[in-house]
């Protein structure tokens, strides 16, 4: 079994090859110039989706087609098929939110890319097909020696976890990071940014097999949590092996993606002056007693890495520019868990619908 995903997805070798060395979609196609893609037509479970033939997409003024090698695969693609996630998209639809390819043509008005060029790009959704169609601000150019299915597991994840680390949180050398789902992808990024930036990173998981996995990525302590049924002993408890794991100072930074039972517990362990970031809820909405934030004088901050990007494109350029430095000198790398093919997209979907997936999934469109 890898790295505690499911048993249907062991059979898939984890792998650190590149399948954009092979432009996506080299197969043998119809006059009609078709692509295969992974469509939702009405909410459901990964089971509802069907890998159809598509035309292939033109690009427009300002816009790229970009020959699909590898999708990341995250949490919110099982929320949007069904339409559980905060944004909903207009079917029929692709899931995948991010992709890594070539540049397989340019539109009229773009002069920062030609084609041949190897990109990352941000889609929201269409990213698990063979080609896509995003307007070049979308797109980054990447480094010839950072594979495809790094480059596919590498925005969603590191941007948030620096977004919500450096940007929002103000992270500082040797200040102690707790970040709660440490084995997961947005976990495992944190990890690996907070270290890669000085701090000392305790992780919070669900299994001594997730312990072993964070410690891995660098971090330097951690605690295995049992999700209660938020019973008064049971908070207390965790509470208090929060508290131990962190230090008698309290976590200067706590990274939450998780929610439900472990929330109050994790403000316990904060350190006065401490900061808490709400990332997610992959254990349901959690609820926080507002006197921990006021009595230990502790910033409660919201971080939505998708406005970020929007809002304020420039400052996100920047934050992608340091976080390709770290990724040059080595010291960050992402996880990769499996690559499965195109048409194994719901099952690399599906692996989230129990939250054993350690670090990321990436669908490849090689054959």
């Amino acid at each position: 079994m890898l790295l505690g995903l499911p048993t249907e997805l062991s059979g898939y070798a984890i792998s650190r090859d590149d399948p954009g060395r092979q432009i996506a979609g080299n197969r043998s196609k119809s006059k009609a110039e078709s692509m295969r893609a992974l469509m939702s037509h009405g909410p459901g479970g990964p089971e509802t989706l069907r890998l159809e033939a598509l035309p292939d997409p033109v690009p427009g003024a300002g816009q790229l087609l970009v020959s699909i090698a590898a999708c990341g695969v995250n949490f919110p693609d099982l929320l949007m098929i069904q339409d559980l996630y905060q944004v909903k998209a207009p079917r029929p639809f692709s899931p995948g939110a991010e992709i890594a390819g070539t540049v397989a043509a340019v539109g009229d008005g773009v002069t920062d890319f030609k084609v041949g060029d190897r990109v990352a790009g941000r889609c929201g959704t269409g990213g698990m097909a063979e080609m896509i169609v995003l307007d070049a601000g979308r797109c980054t150019r990447i480094p010839d020696e950072m594979p495809f299915t790094d480059a596919a597991a590498f925005q969603f994840t590191y941007e948030t976890a620096y977004y919500a680390l450096v940007t929002r949180a103000r992270l500082k050398p040797s200040e102690t990071v707790l970040v709660l789902g440490a084995a997961g992808g947005v976990g495992s990024a944190s990890i690996q940014v907070a270290k890669a930036l000085g701090a000392r990173v305790v992780a919070a998981v669900s299994s001594e097999e997730k312990l072993a996995f964070a410690r891995s990525l660098g971090a330097d302590d951690g605690l295995v949590y049992r999700m209660g049924d938020g019973a008064v002993d049971a908070k207390k408890e965790l509470a208090q092996a929060m508290k131990s794991a962190v230090g008698p100072a309290g976590a200067d930074i706590v990274l939450d993606p998780v929610g439900g039972f472990a929330v109050e517990p994790a403000m316990r362990s904060a350190a006065e002056g401490g900061r808490y970031l709400i990332l997610g809820f992959t254990a349901g909405i959690g609820a926080m007693p507002m006197n921990l934030p006021l009595l230990k004088s502790c910033d409660v901050l919201g971080i939505n890495w998708r406005t970020f990007t929007l809002e304020q494109p420039l400052q996100s350029a920047e934050n992608r520019l340091h976080l390709l430095r770290l990724y040059a000198a080595g010291k960050i790398a992402p996880a990769v868990s499996a690559v499965l093919p195109l048409d194994q997209g719901a099952a690399a979907i599906a692996a989230f619908k129990d939250r054993n997936v350690m670090g990321k999934i990436v669908v490849s469109t090689r054959e």
